[in-house]
């Protein structure tokens, strides 16, 4: 019982301060995901910018997530384009490192984009968030930085991971595999 009252407040919080973030964002539900015919080459290194090169090369939308941890709106258009995606990668809108694929994407039905694993481990890092009064685990590129979401474990997802790796989609871009783009 202590385990699902856990699981239950870990839920109401996540609605609450995403809303919260929501309601303070701007206009996210006109945002989408990204989509390439061309995969992007993953960088070799270490991805610094200025934050004008930031600027120029994002959208809005995408520098206020990737660059300023921000939240796009649950449910939104990157959503359902997330849901009706088939098999391919999803790729750092910023710069391109490999971050997820579809062999690891579920439907959480929380409103955002969900993986239970990183398709590559070495370009996604995560560390201790204490914003916002919680304690989560945020999720960042591990070549650029930028923000992609949060993940939380032990939610009860029948997922071989339990993990939900909550991320928004407009900081992702994917590419479609060639079978299922013909």
């Amino acid at each position: 019982m202590k385990n699902v009252t856990r699981i239950l407040r870990t839920g109401v919080m996540t609605c609450v301060v995403f809303s919260l973030a929501v309601c303070h964002a701007g206009d996210e539900g006109k945002s989408a995901m990204e989509t390439s015919d061309a995969k992007p080459e993953d960088p070799a290194g270490a991805v610094t910018k200025t934050d004008a090169e930031w600027k120029k090369e994002l959208t809005a939308e995408q520098y206020r997530i990737l660059r300023e941890a921000g939240t796009e709106a649950p449910n939104g258009r990157t959503y359902q384009e997330f849901k009706k995606q088939g098999s391919g990668t999803y790729h750092c809108a910023g710069c391109g490192a490999l971050l997820f694929s579809s062999k690891e994407k579920f439907d959480a039905r929380c409103g955002w984009p969900s993986f239970y694993d990183p398709a590559d481990a070495q370009n996604v890092k995560t560390r201790r968030d204490l914003s916002l009064g919680m304690v989560r685990v945020e999720v960042t590129c591990a070549k650029c930085g930028g923000h992609l979401g949060h993940v939380f474990e032990g939610e009860g997802f029948d997922t071989p991971t339990d993990k939900r790796y909550c991320i928004n989609g407009a900081g992702l871009t994917f590419v479609p595999d060639k079978a299922d783009a013909e």
